[in-house]
C-alpha cells in the first residue's frame, strides 16, 4: 500500500517550529499536572475521593433519564458509566457521606423514584477519602517516572543514551501534551485517563524506535554525509510506513470512540490523540533532539 511516493522533505528546517510547539505543549502540561497533584485539576472520584454506586437493572434503562434525575436531585457532577449488555449504571458522585446522611442511599432512592416499573439491586458502594485518592494520584506518578527511567535504560542499551534521553522527552512530552488537552476539553482526570497516557506512551516509544533504527542503519552506508543529513535522510525513508501505520491505528482507535460507548470514551479520545502527537514528536521532536546534542560528528552506535 502506498499513500505517499519517496520523499526528501528537510524536516531538520523545520525544527526551531516544532522545538516551539513542543516546548508550549510540555509546559501547557507540567502546569496541568501541578494543578492536579496540588487537587486542583478536574479530578474524578478515585483521585478527589467522593462515591461510587454499582446499580444493575432488571430491563434497559436511559443514562440521559438517569442522568437528568440525578441533576435534578442535586448530584449536578454525577459521572454515570452505562454497561448497556448487563443493564448496569456505575454512578459516580463527588460526595461523601455525612453524620445521619449516606450518599449511596440518597442515589438508591433517586433511581428507585425514577424508574419505578424497572427494579434494580445496588451491586456495590464504595466511598474513596482524600488520603486514597492522594495516595493514588502519588502512585501514578511513581509509574509514569518508572516508565520513563525504564524508556532511558532501554534506549540506551539499544541506542546510546543521548538517544535514550531524546526517546525519553518525546515520550514525556506527549503525555503532557495529551494531558493538558484533554483537561482543557473538560474530561475529568482518573485511572482510566491514565490508562490511556501510559498506553500512548509505550506507542510513542514504538515509533521513535523506528525512526532510531533507520538511523542506525543508515550511518552504517552513508558515508561523507553529517549526523543530521542522514538522520533527515532516514525520517524521510520511514515516513511512508509511519503514515500507513498511524492512519490505521487511528481508524481503530477511532472506531471505538464512536462506537465503544461512553465507557471508554476518554479512553479512546486520549488515545486518539497520542497516535496524532506520537507520530508528530517522533519525526519532529526526538531525532532533532538527538542531532542538536550529538552535533554533526560520524560514529556507529550500538548495532
Amino acid at each position: 500500500m502506498e499513500i505517499i511516493k519517496d520523499t526528501n522533505i528537510d524536516f531538520m528546517r523545520a525544527k526551531k517550529i516544532s522545538f516551539s510547539i513542543s516546548a508550549f505543549l510540555a509546559v501547557a502540561g507540567i502546569v496541568t499536572l501541578a494543578l492536579i497533584f496540588t487537587g486542583r485539576g478536574n479530578l474524578g472520584v478515585d483521585f478527589a475521593g467522593g462515591t461510587s454506586v454499582q446499580v444493575k437493572f432488571e430491563k434497559p434503562f436511559k443514562v440521559d433519564t438517569l442522568r437528568k434525575a440525578l441533576g435534578d436531585a442535586g448530584f449536578v457532577d454525577a459521572n454515570i458509566q452505562d454497561f448497556v449488555a448487563q443493564n448496569v449504571a456505575l454512578i459516580k458522585v463527588g460526595l461523601k457521606s455525612g453524620k445521619g446522611e449516606m450518599v449511596a442511599d440518597a442515589i438508591s432512592d433517586v433511581v428507585r423514584s425514577t424508574f419505578q416499573d424497572n427494579g434494580f439491586e445496588v451491586q456495590a458502594a464504595t466511598e474513596i477519602g482524600p488520603a486514597i485518592g492522594a495516595k493514588l494520584r502519588r502512585d501514578a506518578l511513581i509509574a509514569v517516572v518508572i516508565s520513563t527511567i525504564g524508556i532511558i535504560l532501554y534506549i540506551a542499551w539499544r541506542f546510546e543514551f543521548k538517544f535514550g534521553v531524546a526517546a525519553a522527552i518525546a515520550t514525556f512530552h506527549d503525555v503532557l501534551a495529551v494531558l493538558f488537552i484533554m483537561t482543557i476539553l473538560g474530561r475529568e482526570v482518573n485511572l482510566l485517563l491514565v490508562t490511556a497516557l501510559l498506553t500512548l506512551a509505550g506507542y510513542s516509544l514504538t515509533d521513535t524506535v523506528v525512526v532510531f533504527d533507520r538511523i542506525r542503519e543508515n550511518l552504517r552506508g552513508r558515508k561523507g554525509k553529517t549526523f543530521s543529513e542522514i538522520t533527515n535522510r532516514s525520517i524521510n525513508d520511514v515516513l511512508k510506513r509511519s503514515i500507513i501505520t498511524s492512519l490505521t491505528t487511528f481508524i481503530a482507535v477511532m472506531s471505538i470512540l464512536v462506537l465503544g460507548g461512553e465507557v471508554i470514551r476518554d479512553f479512546a479520545l486520549a488515545l486518539a490523540m497520542g497516535v496524532i502527537i506520537g507520530t508528530y514528536s517522533s519525526v519532529f521532536l526526538a531525532s532533532p533532539l538527538v542531532v542538536i546534542w550529538r552535533g554533526d560528528k560520524i560514529t556507529q552506535v550500538r548495532k
